[in-house]
């Protein structure tokens, strides 16, 4: 079964936020950095149940780890049905929550 991912307007700001931070420092790096936060999510078309639970409550909010350099990005998603799963919000893993 494959799955339809759909970004929230929080997580595409989130994305942006992510990008700009990057690019003050180097515009290839920032756009590697989106690049591996695309492709890790693009799992998620496939094997959305394979990531962390967020919440011991509910099993359908999870987190997936996106590795970049020496650290890398933190995406939360909620898996909506047996065909949609919504990117709520994306982070990096050095920041204290999501935005």
């Amino acid at each position: 079964m494959t799955y339809t991912v759909r970004y929230t307007r929080a997580a595409r700001d989130d994305l942006i936020r992510l990008f700009q931070f990057q690019l003050e420092r180097d515009l290839q790096v920032a756009e590697r950095a989106v690049e591996a936060i695309r492709e890790g999510i693009g799992v998620l078309k496939n094997f959305p149940f394979t990531c962390r639970k967020a919440d011991e409550k509910n099993p359908f909010l999870r987190e997936l780890l996106v590795s970049f350099g020496t650290s890398g990005y933190v995406v939360l998603f909620e898996i909506d049905d047996d065909t949609a799963v919504s990117i709520l919000a994306i982070r990096h893993q050095l920041e204290e929550d999501y935005h």
